[in-house]
């Protein structure tokens, strides 16, 4: 019983591990010789008290598995923050280049219920914060559905149309050509895609301006926040991807006309119209966890038949979203935006997460450095011998060999009533971030 307690533990709060059968090896390894020597250490899954070895889910949705996605967002949170104040390999002097926090829209696709700052509702109410209406359309047969889920099966492609855009519209601000550009400055990104109420997908990002190698070398003397927000109205305006034709009715996309862009401040200094590093860095990790049913009320995982609608409790507004997404996806020349297999998602199949290579450390180089801490609390807790690192000075190494194999998902009933008696360590993810 200890020994499950423990082996549950570890899995901080996940409630959908993966279950493995195998086992794992490690061996020194002299890297002069080539001489394997004894074994270090070695687990086999049938040892284990849970009789498998069980591995975090590693689901980034809070409705999926909430302790994994919180560990997802303090990932996020920490990439972020690497970004705009160093830390994790970025230098600190990254602080100190031309940043903003830029918000990108979808356009119109009928009026709906909303919260404006001033007056009220196009329906004339006052709507509440937590309103079921809000986001859903004034008159839903007007409401043009088709080119909403298209919207979204591009946004990926208009985001990336912008990124090459942006690079251009700096360029020619400095007086450059875009290949002496890659030789005088960088713009690096992170971004996260949000769904609005609406069911429409829009972005959230922090654009920096560096040097030529990333954050690590300054950016020029002509590169200024007011530069950089200026080529990003100008690329967001040009940005435009090309859609189908249906039904003899063409589509063209592009962002919104509603751009927010405001630059980010350091924590040092005050302003009332500015953000702040942390303030920006928790907004974007917030939303790395979320999906469409969050804010639309949809479904969390795909579907197979669209009769599994009927026996799904989800609002009007969504189950027509969905509907228009599988009736597209039945379309041969709409094959390739796969919109039946991303239906639950109303059509976006990009990433939730992505940024540029130089913009800060990775999530699997944050993962990494939490497994090895693990690995090294598990040694010592065992009393085994501490494994040699790869970097010392000394000629051995460790030598892994491993085999595992998949056997299923989730706890057994006895796990699931011990696991629900333990309490997370909340400061397990701070440790290892």
């Amino acid at each position: 019983m200890p020994g499950l307690m423990r082996q549950l533990r570890g899995l901080g709060g996940c409630t959908t591990p993966i279950r493995l059968d195998g086992q794992r090896t490690e061996h020194t390894l002299n890297t002069t010789t080539g001489e394997i020597g004894p074994i270090v250490h070695h687990l086999n899954s049938a040892d284990l008290p849970a009789g498998n070895l069980l591995v975090r889910c590693n689901n980034r949705r809070a409705t999926r598995c909430a302790a994994c996605a919180e560990t997802y967002r303090r990932d996020t949170y920490q990439l972020i923050t690497a970004g705009l104040r160093g830390g994790k390999g970025t230098p600190e002097a990254v602080a100190t280049h031309p940043r903003v926090f830029a918000t990108f829209t979808a356009p119109s696709f009928g009026p709906v219920h909303n919260r404006p700052t001033k007056g009220r509702c196009r329906c004339g109410i006052q709507h509440p914060t937590d309103a079921p209406e809000l986001g859903t359309p004034l008159n839903p047969e007007t409401y043009d559905y088709e080119a909403a889920v298209l919207w979204n099966a591009h946004a990926s492609k208009i985001w990336a149309r912008f990124s090459i855009y942006l690079r251009r519209e700096v360029a020619k601000r400095a007086g450059l050509s875009q290949r002496a550009f890659a030789e005088h400055a960088r713009v690096s990104f992170a971004k996260v895609a949000e769904y609005q109420r609406r069911g429409a997908i829009h972005f959230h990002a922090v654009i920096r301006l560096d040097g030529p190698d990333g954050g690590t070398t300054a950016p020029p003397a002509w590169a200024t926040t007011e530069l950089l927000a200026d080529a990003i109205r100008a690329a967001a305006d040009a940005a435009d991807v090309p859609g189908p034709v249906l039904d003899g009715r063409a589509h063209t996309f592009a962002f919104g006309d509603q751009l927010d862009i405001r630059p980010i401040r350091s924590a040092d200094f005050d302003g009332a119209t500015e953000l702040t590093e942390r303030a920006v860095a928790a907004y974007i990790a917030k939303y790395a966890t979320k999906g469409a049913e969050t804010a639309t009320g949809t479904l969390d995982r795909p579907i197979k038949f669209l009769a599994e609608l009927g026996r799904k409790s989800i609002p009007e507004h969504a189950r027509r979203l969905i509907r228009t997404a599988w009736t597209l996806g039945a379309r041969k020349d709409l094959e390739d935006l796969r919109l039946r297999a991303w239906a639950h998602m109303l059509g976006f199949r990009g990433h939730f997460s992505t940024k540029t290579r130089r913009y800060s450390t990775t999530l699997g180089a944050l993962r990494t450095a939490r497994a090895e801490w693990r690995r090294l609390q598990a040694h010592i807790a065992h009393g085994d011998e501490i494994p040699v690192p790869a970097n010392s000075d000394s000629d051995d190494s460790t030598l892994v060999l491993a085999h595992w194999a998949f056997a299923g998902t989730g706890l057994t009933r006895g796990e699931e009533w011990l696991a629900a008696s333990i309490t997370p360590d909340s400061t397990e993810g701070d440790m290892a971030a």
